[in-house]
């Protein structure tokens, strides 16, 4: 079998779809989706969901605003049939300890100047938004009133559904095994039942299973494989609409869950975990747990009844400076998707349209984030991309 197509994406996860349909939305409809399982069933399906805009570097605050536009307003950009996606606008406040005080409103600043709603507030009024947590080790808070979180997986059906109503066809249960090219031209691609499609573009989305694909033919996306584990927590009493907590003093992260469960994540990179994407266990260990107990106990005093309640991990696709790879390659009409080191959902409507840029015109729309931000070839020249406001112990992760 053989079918012809203007443009193949290789994964149907929420940057594969994102890409399909911000190209539909351009005017390329002549696209197939090949998805190995089903829309949305790898590392999407276990995002943390944060809505946040607080970047230090500016074009991943500029993508993560586009973003948040579309997450605010469904219906306008997938179409009047699409009521939630499961966007959940808490707000999101980020507190530091003394020393990176200055960092922080240097990172605010930044902020405001690609459009990012965010201001510093005081003390008490975190106090007011979460009363069971101690406070006194912060040294200033940032907040944005339109984070949150979100559903990364209906939110992934929305951008798949939209680009199939525009005429993208999706084929899933369907596994890419080869790349076709001819005198370092992408001509396509070969699946598991050894049918062809042929593409004169094709984009490769395929997050943690990317630096295998790509390496037979001579293309090294430096993706390390981590796995992040998620407790999920009962607080043992009604807490309501909470915000989004990022506590870069003790390295976490909080979240109100829908049923009114607490999401706990942990925000210390120093040590990532490597994992196998295709064998993982799929909760979280005694010692974790009992990071997540003494660090969940420590900041957050008045929750005396909480307990825990569930588990689960995915995996985080790693790049060197910890930002993705959006970017055409040696091989021309092939375009990577890949590395988005668990920043993936927030900015993924900016970078579908990034991507449909790429792939139309080489080069961004957008003047706040330039493709050679995230071009593939900062790793082999040594400028990597790396925030100039770096938070102690928080890595490259705000």
């Amino acid at each position: 079998m053989s079918e012809t197509a203007d443009v193949v994406i290789v994964g149907g996860g929420l940057e594969g779809a994102a890409t399909a349909w911000a190209l539909a939305q351009s005017g390329i409809t002549n696209i197939v989706v090949v998805e190995r399982h089903t829309v949305g069933s790898g590392m999407t399906g276990k995002s943390s969901g944060i809505v946040r805009c607080h970047y230090g570097v500016s074009s991943l605050a500029a993508m993560a605003a586009v973003g948040l536009e579309t997450f605010e307003n469904p219906q306008a950009f997938f179409g009047k049939d699409v009521h939630d996606i499961g966007f959940r606008q808490t707000g999101y406040v980020v507190g530091v300890g003394e020393p990176d005080v200055e960092n922080m409103r240097k990172s605010l600043a930044a902020q405001r100047a690609v459009g990012v709603q965010t201001e510093e507030i005081g003390v008490d009024e975190v106090a007011r938004m979460w009363p069971w947590a101690d406070l006194s080790p912060f040294g200033a808070f940032g907040w944005e009133a339109r984070g949150g979180y979100g559903d990364a997986y209906q939110t992934a059906q929305a951008f798949m559904c939209s680009a199939r109503a525009a005429g993208v066809r999706l084929r899933q249960g369907t596994e890419v095994t080869d790349l076709l090219t001819t005198d370092q031209k992408v001509a396509g691609v070969r699946t598991a039942d050894g049918s062809e499609i042929s593409a004169g573009t094709v984009v490769v989305a395929t997050g943690a299973w990317t630096r295998p694909l790509l390496l037979r033919y001579g293309i090294d996306i430096p993706i390390t494989v981590v796995r992040e584990q998620i407790v999920l927590i009962d607080p043992g009493m009604a807490i309501g609409q909470v915000p989004v907590f990022s506590d870069l003093v003790s390295l976490q992260y909080v979240r109100p869950e829908a049923g009114g469960e607490i999401l706990f994540g942990n925000s210390d990179l120093a040590d990532p975990a490597e994992a196998d994407p295709d064998d993982y266990s799929n909760r979280a260990t005694e010692e974790f747990v009992d990071i997540t107990v003494d660090k969940v106990s420590t900041r957050f005093p008045g929750l005396t009844n909480a307990s825990l309640s569930s588990s689960y991990a995915g995996c985080y696709d790693v790049t060197p400076d910890w930002n993705p790879v959006i970017s055409r390659t040696d091989i021309d009409g092939l375009v990577v998707a890949a590395g988005f080191s668990g920043h993936g959902f927030k900015i993924a409507p900016a970078v579908g349209r990034l991507v449909a840029d790429l792939v139309v015109d080489g080069h961004s729309s957008d003047p706040r984030i330039p493709e050679s931000d995230f071009r593939l070839s900062r790793f082999a020249d040594g400028d990597l991309l790396t925030t100039p406001y770096p938070y102690a112990a928080a890595g490259q992760m705000r």
